[in-house]
């Protein structure tokens, strides 16, 4: 599976957040199906098949990456003479 961007993946987890506290608020035929899009988004950008499941799996990857980018700040800089 190939790993969706940073960046993108919390451009969609915002969207979602934006979405579902509208929908939350005042329910529409309009911001039903915004929802469902941005589900569908978000589960095919993390490989899984339910909204809770996305959640979960972007979590997990956003602390990937946060690891990824601790682990490379640490290594130490040899310099060239």
């Amino acid at each position: 599976m190939l790993l969706p961007a940073e960046k993108e993946l919390r451009a969609v987890l915002a969207r979602f957040a934006e979405v579902r506290f509208r929908h939350d608020l005042q329910p529409t035929g309009r911001s039903s199906r915004e929802l469902e899009d941005i589900s569908y988004t978000l589960c095919v950008m993390t490989g899984t098949q339910s909204v809770d499941q996305a959640l979960a799996a972007a979590d997990a990857l956003l602390e990937q990456l946060r690891a990824d980018r601790r682990t490379v700040t640490e290594v130490p800089q040899i310099l060239a003479a």
